[in-house]
């Protein structure tokens, strides 16, 4: 399996500015070309490049899987049909607008922040296509940014409980591992 690395805009925090699955990845607009080609060769994914809400902390807004695209309804049209790119996008209104940071999802499932209305859990559901259910990760709700998944596997948060790991692993359907990420940091989703 490859490994890569790269920066955004000097960042080490890829996962806040690109989402990625097991099918597509997110870039800003300002992502070099060879980081681009990087992604594509590393992880085998078409890289669709898009600012949401005139932004480029697209991991922190967007979350997604084969099915589908949830976001903000308070994107613009050009962004809309970039997301469209990658599968129907749903339009989410809730208080916890960062939808990247608040759902940890693949094609088996979602673990969703635990504020989440019944009414945003069912249309998440909907949306993506997977049972979805209110979580937490070592105490977190911001359960995007505390993991990061795909179809093979899941890491999260070093401190997440075991509780908290088996809830993750019977939603996502895929063993989950505790790790860090950027010598050290916690935050493994960002």
């Amino acid at each position: 399996m490859p490994i890569g690395r790269g920066l955004v805009g000097g960042s080490p925090y890829l996962g806040v500015y690109l989402r990625v699955s097991d099918r597509a990845a997110l870039a800003p607009p300002s992502v070099s070309e060879s980081l681009v080609h990087d992604l594509e060769r590393t992880l085998g994914v078409g890289v669709e490049q898009t600012t949401v809400l005139d932004s480029e902390v697209l991991g922190a807004l967007v979350a997604f899987n084969q099915a589908g695209v949830v976001v903000t309804d308070r994107i613009d049209r050009s962004e809309q049909e970039a997301l469209e790119r990658i599968a129907p996008v749903t339009f989410i209104r809730t208080l916890q607008s960062a939808l990247g940071n608040n759902i940890l999802v693949n094609d088996h499932g979602a673990l969703v922040h635990p504020e989440f209305s019944d009414r945003t859990v069912t249309a998440i559901t909907k949306a993506l296509g997977v049972p979805a259910r209110r979580g937490t990760l070592a105490g977190l709700g911001t359960v995007g940014m505390a993991g990061l998944a795909t179809n093979r596997g899941v890491i999260v948060h070093p401190k997440a409980t075991d509780l908290e790991a088996g809830i993750a692993t019977e939603v996502l359907g895929v063993p989950v591992h505790r790790s860090t990420a950027n010598f050290g940091v916690p935050i493994v989703g960002a």
